[in-house]
């Protein structure tokens, strides 16, 4: 059964129109195909890049895209590795575009936004330019060389760069989607959430796209990946919270997180939500039945729209 664009919309309508009133989940009927979806449940409630990337990397399209022009390691700081860019720009000309910016996971210790001889995150990046955007896929300095809030620094560097030169390239530098995913949906919770990075009043954005984050690190399972990031004193993770900044910003936001995402990142979800609607700032909430931590963002591009329409009626 398939959530159609216009079905997302109305749901994503309902959450604005009426805050608290979608404080419930909003359960996305599964579009992940038969076979995959068996392994999936195999795989289980854990992270597995690898496993999950071989059941969808035969379903994506391999470079050069058609239609689609790809200005790769554009250089946006200081860092001549993490501080690098690509954008993602249709063929022909027209209309300035909205721009989705996807910041990447990878557990805060790991990650890029292109491996070799991978489709992804190309395809976010080619599915953005296909769905009528421009679209940036960003890196930033991992820790534990990098500890907090060296991210936010780099998704505040990243978004000066972007208002400063996407009109050149057929972006609209007053409609850009900050989407992050996993560790990267947690820098940009924390870049939303303290106002003292933003590059301008409210961020510089339009609205942010969070899926399967980590909010609020007092409140998260201890781990190796959260205090690399975050540090080993524990009593600094509440300042560090973003929720109370989320729940204080005006700024759309839509929330997603798989079925088979751990434990964690359900209640993470949650608590962001319950955070959101008591400041009567509810967005909508989304879980992607049938999708694990990975599948909902190696799907993107793919025949599987449980994710992308929500995304397509946010950004319009």
């Amino acid at each position: 059964m398939r959530i159609h664009l216009a079905a997302a919309g109305a749901l994503l309508l309902a959450g604005c129109a009426f805050p608290g009133a979608n404080s419930r989940i909003a359960l996305v009927p599964s579009q992940v195909p038969d076979a995959i979806e068996q392994q999936l449940q195999q795989i289980g409630r854990v992270v597995d890049p690898p496993k999950t990337a071989a059941l969808y990397a035969p379903l994506q399209q391999r470079e050069p895209y058609a239609g689609v022009r790809v200005a790769r390691d554009l250089r946006f700081g200081p860092d001549p590795q993490r501080n690098l860019l690509d954008v993602f720009t249709p063929e022909s000309g027209g209309a300035a575009r909205p721009v989705l910016v996807f910041v990447h996971g990878g557990g805060f210790t790991a990650g890029g936004r292109r491996a070799p001889g991978s489709p992804f995150y190309d395809n976010i990046g080619v599915w953005a330019v296909k769905n009528g955007m421009v679209a940036v896929n960003t890196t930033y300095r991992l820790a534990p060389q990098n500890p907090w809030p060296a991210a936010q620094e780099d998704l505040a560097a990243t978004i000066t760069w972007v208002r400063e030169n996407i009109a050149a390239r057929g972006g609209d530098p007053n409609r850009i989607y900050l989407m992050g995913h996993s560790a990267g949906a947690a820098h940009v919770a924390q870049y939303i959430g303290h106002p003292r990075f933003h590059v301008e009043p409210g961020g510089g954005i339009a609205g942010a796209i969070l899926v399967s984050g980590l909010f609020d690190p007092s409140s998260a399972t201890p781990s190796p990946a959260l205090q690399s990031y975050f540090g080993t004193d524990a009593s600094a993770y509440a300042r560090r919270s973003a929720l109370p900044g989320m729940a204080a910003s005006r700024l759309p936001m839509l929330v997603a997180y798989a079925e088979l995402d751990p434990s964690d990142f359900h209640e993470q979800a949650e608590q962001a939500q319950a955070a959101l609607c008591a400041a009567n700032h509810c967005g909508p909430l989304l879980q992607l039945r049938g999708h694990s931590h990975m599948s909902e963002v190696y799907a993107i591009n793919t025949g599987d729209t449980a994710l992308t329409d929500a995304i397509r009626a946010f950004v319009r």
